[in-house]
């Protein structure tokens, strides 16, 4: 069975997933658009409904999560398929490119924590000499 045709799996996904104090709200790469490295993160432990990554992606709005979910299929990093069921259920998973950018979100992620402080510093500067301008 391929991971694209694997029931949903693991533990459910927390609300707080992605909680703005957390270091990967702080990184500088974006994979195509925002919400791009947050789907990857929350496809690495195995396929989703839409209505899954939905709850630890709650502030973003169901169009933009979906331009977001069309994207990165177009971009060969996730797969989509539709169940032939009489209830029509959708999947997201990780496609083998997708998977790929794991490590490099793991390590921009570390990066990010490593930095925090200095990073906070420099966005709490640019907001006081944005107001002073």
């Amino acid at each position: 069975m391929s991971e694209a045709t694997r029931e949903p799996t693991g533990e459910p996904l927390r609300a707080d997933m992605f909680d703005p104090v957390c270091p990967s709200n702080l990184s500088p790469i974006r994979f195509g658009d925002k919400w791009a490295g947050m789907i990857i993160r929350c496809l690495e432990g195995g396929p989703r409904r839409f209505s899954e990554l939905r709850v630890p992606m709650h502030g973003v709005t169901a169009k933009v999560l979906t331009q977001s979910l069309r994207a990165l299929e177009r971009d060969g990093l996730i797969s989509r398929t539709a169940s032939e069921t009489p209830v029509r259920r959708v999947t997201y998973a990780l496609t083998p490119l997708g998977r790929g950018m794991l490590v490099p979100m793991a390590a921009a992620c570390a990066w990010a924590a490593a930095n925090w402080d200095e990073l906070l510093d420099a966005r709490e500067a640019s907001t006081v000499l944005d107001r002073t301008a």
